[in-house]
């Protein structure tokens, strides 16, 4: 048999014709790759979160003696909960990623049981009298709805992660 001549600098056997039998890259696996770097952001951000309600829950506790406990068991579940989804997303673990969500629902409900039991006065922030001493306030009232904001869109991106990364199923 004659071998055949390459093309300029193909390799013999690469002709082109051999399209069909190669692999080709489901759509899922670069889904899955845009899902995990947004759910990272998404990640860095809810700690940036985290790490401003830790400051204010000090500041909180430094003038009153008795520390918040609906506050404080929030922002331990959601570190908790962050830390868990990280390791999800690096090691691709689905059930982790499902944790995630339960534990960090979890703490932003606490954290709402916390504002609705009255332990922060939002409803005088509309006095301008008594500026300085509600800024703080106002930043918690900005952080918390900035927070579940974050909360919305890292649950949709988790759900579209795990959906992604699970095999697809067989038709029977």
């Amino acid at each position: 048999m004659s071998q055949r001549k390459s093309a300029a600098g193909r390799p013999s056997g690469t002709d082109g014709s051999d399209f069909s039998y190669r692999m080709v890259v489901d759509s899922r696996y670069q889904k899955v790759a845009k899902g995990k770097s947004r759910f990272h952001t998404l990640i860095l951000a809810q700690i940036v979160i985290q790490l401003c309600g830790v400051a204010y829950l000090f500041i909180l506790t430094s003038k009153k003696e008795t520390p918040d406990k609906l506050a404080i068991s929030s922002a331990i579940t959601g570190f908790f909960s962050l830390f868990i989804g990280e390791l999800g997303q690096r090691h691709s673990r689905t059930s982790f990623l499902k944790v995630y969500v339960i534990a960090s629902s979890l703490s932003l409900l606490l954290l709402l049981v916390d504002v609705s039991q009255g332990n922060y006065t939002f409803e005088s922030i509309g006095d301008l009298s008594n500026w300085q001493t509600k800024q703080l306030e106002l930043f918690e009232m900005i952080r918390i709805s900035l927070g579940a904001l974050l909360q919305i869109f890292a649950i949709s991106t988790v759900i579209s992660l795990v959906g992604n990364m699970s095999p697809p199923k067989r038709a029977s």
